[in-house]
């Protein structure tokens, strides 16, 4: 991937440049914040580290930085002593502590990749699913997707995406054929509808997935019980079936915004009707 280091100290920022290196991801240093948007601007850099010294400039120049670049950029404070709630309401994703540890980097990165993925995924409008029995197109969907995301930077606030499919679509295609698949996706659809509360957002992100927003959760643990509820609820539902032989296997996986991080997955293979 794409990264560029911004940070003034030239040894720390050499360093961790190495250790990306290694990994095989193309790194650039720029000390200067000013110069940093016009290279991120012409290099399409799709993460960054920056230093955010002092901590109340950050949050303008991360903001400036997003308003600048076409696409959506994952951002790391880059710093010796930045907490993760402080990163966020400066408009960063997530964290990276000085000096780095090695051993968080895959974690981290991957978390970053897994985000940008999702923003191309989602907002990818050749192909769009239209609003039908209480779930809204894809397209609607995106819009409120990246309002959260905005409102992450903005504000600091975050939110949670339950993802639910069915995971071996294609296995069922294959094996049973089309009808059968799109039969399993209708009941799997039909069933959300009626499990949902009437303040959940819901949407058609994939031709066998359906998304969740969570927003602004009561307390801490509030996301992740919605996910273990949803789970255990899908598993004990005999109507999701398809119209062949091959069991539906469903995934309910919850991830963090703006971090990109999965909190909570579960597989599960809904009781079959007797």
């Amino acid at each position: 991937m794409k990264i560029m280091i911004i940070d003034r100290e030239e040894a720390a920022a050499q360093m961790t440049a190495s250790k990306l290196e290694a990994l095989y991801h193309q790194v650039t240093v720029e000390p200067s914040k000013e110069n940093a948007v016009h290279r991120a601007v012409s290099d399409q850099t799709e993460i960054f580290l920056i230093d955010p010294t002092p901590i109340n400039s950050a949050r303008s120049f991360i903001l400036s930085l997003r308003r600048n670049v076409t696409n959506y950029p994952y951002i790391f404070a880059f710093g010796n002593d930045v907490s993760l709630e402080d990163a966020i309401k400066a408009g960063a994703n997530d964290v990276f502590l000085k000096p780095v540890d090695p051993t968080v980097f895959d974690e981290k990165l991957e978390n970053a990749a897994s985000l940008i993925s999702l923003v191309d995924r989602i907002g990818d409008d050749s192909e769009d699913f239209p609003s039908a029995g209480g779930v809204i197109a894809k397209s609607a969907f995106n819009q409120l997707f990246l309002s959260a995301l905005d409102r992450a930077d903005r504000y600091g606030e975050r939110t949670y995406v339950l993802f639910i499919s069915v995971s071996n679509y294609k296995d069922i295609l294959e094996m049973d054929g089309a009808y059968a698949a799109d039969y399993a996706v209708a009941k799997l659809s039909q069933y959300l509808v009626r499990l949902r509360r009437q303040s959940d957002i819901i949407g058609q992100t994939a031709k066998y997935e359906y998304a969740l927003l969570l927003q602004r959760p009561a307390y801490e643990n509030e996301p992740v019980e919605a996910a273990n509820r949803f789970a255990e609820s899908l598993s004990q539902c005999k109507d999701i079936v398809s119209s062949g032989s091959t069991p539906v296997e469903i995934t309910v996986k919850l991830i963090d915004l703006p971090v990109g991080r999965i909190c909570q997955k579960h597989v599960l293979t809904p009781a079959q009707a007797e």
